[in-house]
């Protein structure tokens, strides 16, 4: 569970002080900002009655709220900003996340954008095709289990929002890690997989607009970084975690 800690602040700002707190905030976010203790924050307003505000700030933890935050250089100005405005709280609260989370509808996943389980099976069929021929991987494949490309394919779906296939399957993350242990793979053959990876998405006509193939490639390159890392000589296996859920990151899906 995340050790962040969310502050809500409820104020009830009479209708002719609205632009002047308004612009008070505007400058406060700019202090939020600067903060490294702050994760992200936002103050949203009412629709059925404008003069309710709710702001919302996710600290770090509860400890960098109330001792580093308040210690630093930044709080004394952040609270004068604010302080006008203290007799028009109704309520301050902190908060910590639950369990009980999850995403809608809204924004398809990744994998639903691909075009779910036979999109990643394609993928990883036509990729194994290309590194078995390629003189850069092929030596680091030999001997590749016939099942290998489909079960790369359980963990492709699995990472990019589809179901929990591999982790039911074959073991997890751990599972995936330990797999690259004393593999030794250099930039040269990182950098190939990448390729050949893109590659595949385009022969198996993947979706090829601009957000899908960032967060595509985005994943490409942080998953081929952790495996050089545990392939190396001095790696240490991680603790047990799940596996990574990847997201659209900075872009979402565009629909014009």
């Amino acid at each position: 569970m995340s050790a962040h800690t969310v502050e809500y602040v409820r104020y009830h700002i009479p209708e002719e002080r609205s632009a002047e707190f308004l612009a008070a905030h505007t400058r406060a976010a700019a202090l939020l900002a600067a903060a490294p203790q702050c994760v992200d924050h936002e103050l949203a307003r009412c629709e059925d009655d404008f003069e309710h505000f709710v702001l919302r700030i996710t600290w770090t933890s509860t400890e960098a709220r109330e001792q580093d935050f308040r210690a630093s250089e930044l709080c004394p100005a952040f609270l004068a900003e604010l302080r006008p405005y203290t007799p028009h709280i109704q309520e301050r609260r902190h908060y910590k996340a639950t369990t009980v989370r999850g995403a809608g509808a809204a924004v398809p996943t990744l994998y639903a954008w691909a075009g779910g389980a036979e999109a990643f099976v394609r993928l990883t069929e036509v990729f194994y095709d290309k590194v078995l021929k390629d003189d850069v991987l092929a030596p680091v494949f030999a001997g590749m289990a016939p099942e290998h490309a489909a079960h790369v394919a359980l963990w492709l779906g699995e990472v990019f929002g589809g179901p929990p296939a591999y982790s039911e399957t074959q073991g997890g993350h751990g599972h995936m890690v330990a797999k690259h242990f004393g593999r030794n793979i250099t930039e040269t053959q990182r950098r190939r997989w990448v390729g050949l990876l893109q590659d595949a998405a385009d022969d198996a006509e993947l979706p090829t607009d601009a957000e899908f193939r960032s967060a595509f490639l985005a994943y490409a390159e942080w998953g081929t970084r952790l495996a050089v890392h545990f392939s190396g000589p001095d790696a240490v296996p991680p603790a047990e975690q799940p596996v990574p859920r990847w997201t659209w990151g900075a872009a979402p899906p565009y629909r014009g």
